[in-house]
């Protein structure tokens, strides 16, 4: 089964449309994550069109409209995993613990917020993935998102992705 993990697009302020890499990689997907701050609800409506299962959430820029639409939390059981999608776990120091604690039961926490790329997992073994921005990379060299496989009840080949810089 392959994924598609993004958040952050914050469309259309930071960029007018998703990066041609990450669209073209939608309806290829089995599943796509969006952890959130879509701030447009047209960029909801083209990845409900466009994927063939959507899991996603609001995030802290999200407005009424979306937040009518997607949850805070969004749980997903596949291929033997179970994910959960946030938006913020709250400050890097302490996360894994924190977030442990807050989602218990699940295999792979998918989250956004701070547009910084993350991948760790905490004692007892919860995954933690963020995939940065694909349009508003902040402090980082590149937008970023993520793919991943899962394969026989294990999360496989989690590749980070560099968007091009626009001219």
């Amino acid at each position: 089964m392959r994924l598609l993990l993004m958040s952050d697009t914050h469309l259309p302020r930071r960029a007018g449309a998703l990066p041609a890499p990450l669209f073209d990689e939608i309806p290829r997907a089995d599943v796509v994550f969006h952890a959130g701050d879509w701030v447009d609800t047209a960029t909801l409506d083209l990845l409900e069109s466009r994927s063939r299962r959507l899991v996603a959430v609001y995030g802290n820029n999200d407005g009424p409209e979306l937040r009518s639409r997607l949850p805070e939390v969004a749980y997903a059981d596949l291929g033997g995993l179970r994910f959960a999608v946030v938006h913020e776990t709250g400050p890097a120091r302490g996360r894994e613990a924190r977030c442990a604690a807050d989602f218990p039961g699940v295999d792979v926490l998918v989250f956004g917020h701070s547009h910084i790329p993350w991948d760790s997992t905490a004692p007892g073994g919860l995954r933690l993935l963020n995939p940065g921005s694909p349009t508003d990379r902040r402090r980082q060299p590149h937008g970023t998102y993520l793919t991943a496989t899962i394969a026989d009840g294990h999360l496989t080949d989690v590749t980070l992705h560099r968007v091009p810089r626009r001219g």
